[in-house]
């Protein structure tokens, strides 16, 4: 054998090995940077849009979700929660939300895009404290016949409907926040993307 076949295959060898260790090393720099390129948690908190998806929450539950570093509180209302709302009108101290904090595209009692799923910022417009869902009708300690359910402050005592609007004689003077939110489709919510720019 002479040294000139022992070299040639050799330098195949060298060339083949070297080829793939540097295809390697360009894979494990590019997929951390192309990871890089979707939002951090830290991103998501800063404002970016957040996705849910809604299918997981069963009727008359709520669930919460973080955006900008507040919980959003999203309820899946009965037809019936839903249905009762109009009932409380003289209840309340801004029932068609005319001076309180919420998107154009939210209208009537329901302040929803779907009548059945309300979101808002689980903040009291108070001193900000996180109210507790008592969707409970009747409860005794927050009204008896006029409570139908809704949202109670245990800080200072304000009260809201299932539709996160406040309770005349609390407290609170403004109903619950409305985050701008759309629909991607008929399951996924995202927080952060107006309807109108969705």
């Amino acid at each position: 054998m002479s040294s000139d076949t022992v070299n040639t295959g050799r330098r195949r060898f060298l060339t083949t090995a070297t080829s793939a260790v540097g295809v390697a090393g360009v894979v494990g720099i590019a997929v951390p940077f192309v990871g890089s390129w979707n939002p951090s948690a830290k991103a998501e908190a800063a404002g970016a849009p957040v996705k849910f998806d809604i299918s997981k929450i069963e009727e008359g539950q709520m669930t919460v979700v973080e955006w900008r570093g507040k919980p959003v509180y999203v309820l899946r209302r009965t037809e019936e929660q839903v249905a009762g709302l109009a009932q409380l009108d003289a209840s309340l101290k801004d029932p068609q939300s005319e001076i309180s904090d919420q998107p154009a595209y939210i209208e009537g009692e329901a302040r929803s895009i779907k009548p059945e799923i309300m979101v808002f910022v689980g903040l009291c417009t108070h001193l900000g404290c996180a109210p507790k869902f008592r969707p409970e009708v009747g409860a005794t300690d927050l009204g008896g016949d006029e409570w139908l359910g809704g949202f109670f402050c245990p800080c200072h005592g304000s009260k809201f409907d299932l539709a996160g609007r406040v309770y005349s004689g609390v407290p609170a003077s403004t109903n619950l926040v409305v985050p701008p939110y759309s629909f991607e489709d008929d399951i996924t919510l995202v927080i952060g993307v107006d309807e109108e720019a969705a």
